[in-house]
């Protein structure tokens, strides 16, 4: 059984200062997770990606097409699920402990218990020193490492994750990359993993879905990542097997990224 699956999912948006001017950013995806697989989308700017991990939060109802959360149709928000965002999403008036324990408190987890949890994920982080800390005065990998603590702190069956390092420094960004995988070799949580770097989906994943530029974006590769765990993100990419994956799948998203930076530049 998929811990998440999308079944002829489409979305199509209408302007609502027009109604007749219809965007369709995804059309007729198929994509599931299975329990403990580690799944990365790749693709142009714009192509859907991060509708599709709103449409598996349940976020976002989609035009046509089911979503089934272990088997279950999913009705509303997915609760079985963590969300680790892009952007910012610690809340400043919190400390990092106050904004770990946030979510356990919203699901009357009672305070002793919520906050000891919330410790016991800050030092699993790395960050057991600084739960006193608001998010100004942590550096920009703390504050994401906070956020990861935040997301696993619940428990979720599943990790939608929408890429949470983009904005991190190279070095920064491996630490944090290595840290996932540790954490979720423990737990092995199903995971849908979005971005925009190749080398990270590879170095990660089990698997790797590429879609094409938008609009009406779609699956157009499935490839398996069959390179040993644990992995370490820096290493792993010196290998032979890595250097031979990320050609196989470059060969299909090259022509897509041209497309989609085409595009781009038309609405410049």
């Amino acid at each position: 059984m998929s811990a998440l699956e999308l079944q002829g999912v489409s979305c199509t948006f209408i302007s609502k200062d027009d109604p007749g001017q219809r965007y369709t950013a995804v059309q007729d995806v198929s994509l599931s997770v299975a329990a403990g697989e580690f799944v990365s989308v790749v693709g142009p700017t714009g192509c859907g990606k991060s509708t599709l991990l709103n449409v598996g939060a349940g976020l976002l109802q989609p035009s046509t097409g089911a979503v089934r959360v272990f088997g279950q149709s999913l009705q509303g928000i997915n609760t079985r699920a963590g969300y680790m965002f892009q952007a910012e999403s610690l809340m400043p008036w919190r400390t990092a402990l106050g904004n770990v324990m946030a979510g356990l408190e919203f699901r009357g987890v009672p305070l002793a218990d919520a906050r000891a949890q919330a410790g016991d994920w800050l030092r699993r982080v790395g960050l057991g020193g600084f739960g006193d800390r608001y998010p100004h005065q942590l550096s920009g990998g703390m504050r994401k490492r906070t956020s990861l603590a935040q997301t696993l702190a619940l428990d979720p069956d599943i990790i939608l994750m929408d890429e949470p390092f983009s904005a991190l420094d190279i070095q920064t960004r491996q630490l944090m990359e290595n840290e996932v995988l540790d954490l979720w070799a423990k737990k092995r949580k199903a995971v849908l993993f979005i971005t925009h770097d190749l080398d990270e989906a590879i170095a990660m994943s089990d698997r790797v879905v590429v879609l094409s530029a938008g609009p009406a974006a779609r699956p157009i590769g499935e490839f398996a990542i069959d390179l040993e765990r644990p992995r370490d993100v820096a290493e792993v990419r010196t290998t032979p097997r890595f250097i031979e994956l990320h050609m196989a799948i470059w060969d299909v998203l090259r022509e897509e990224v041209l497309k989609g930076y085409a595009q781009q530049l038309q609405k410049a």
